[in-house]
């Protein structure tokens, strides 16, 4: 199975880093991608890494992954009036198994239209930014830590993209290959803390132009 993650400038650590651990030890063939090939810095004070392949040299991918990333970032993306990014997983949709998102990383799936009519998820702090900016995507109640409608995987938070990553293994794979590698992974989460996920704020994304306008 071959996945491709596209990522940018600004792009979340662990949406890239731990789901590509995962499929990793799934054996899976993961390209890491970008609209022009180089060095690429994570969100925050991430480390730079560099990015060896450009869209425009990628194969069909089985499955492509859409991690989330700083606002200003996802904003320039969805602005961009070359569309290089949304055209990127247009194409891809169109012979890939399934196509997947995590955390923010649904803003820039919606912006291609390709979660049109299709329940989704996606970080608590984002989740306004459907009914506002996207208004087609249907949302999941409550906060999942991944949704499956059809052949569109969304994932909550960062951290939801480890179990929603683990889903895709099992579509992809089988049941026992996901089993394997979470025994691997050792992935049993058993958090010190516990909380309540905030009410949703107001979208976080400003500037970014509805699908059709013209402004």
């Amino acid at each position: 199975m071959k996945i491709g993650i596209p990522v940018y400038d600004g792009v979340d650590m662990l949406d890239v880093a731990g789901p590509f651990e995962m499929f990793d030890w799934a054996d899976f063939d993961v390209e890491i991608v970008a609209a022009k090939p180089g060095m690429k810095r994570f969100r925050n004070r991430g480390f730079p890494f560099e990015v060896a392949k450009s869209f425009a040299e990628c194969t069909q991918y089985d499955a492509v992954w859409i991690p989330g990333g700083d606002p200003v970032a996802l904003t320039e993306i969805i602005n961009d009036p070359h569309r290089t990014y949304v055209q990127f997983l247009t194409r891809q949709a169109a012979g890939a198994k399934y196509m997947c998102s995590v955390c923010e990383g649904a803003m820039l799936f919606a912006a291609s239209g390709l979660l049109d009519d299709h329940w989704a998820t996606t970080h608590w702090a984002f989740l306004e930014c459907f009914p506002t900016l996207f208004p087609k995507v249907k949302v999941a109640d409550g906060h999942p830590r991944f949704v499956l409608d059809r052949n569109r995987l969304t994932g909550g938070g960062i951290s939801a993209g480890l179990d929603e990553a683990l889903m895709l293994i099992t579509l992809l794979g089988g049941t026992e290959l996901a089993r394997e590698v979470q025994q691997n992974t050792q992935y049993y989460p058993d958090p010190p803390v516990r909380s309540a996920i905030p009410a949703a704020p107001q979208c976080p994304l400003t500037g970014v132009k509805p699908p059709g306008s013209t402004q």
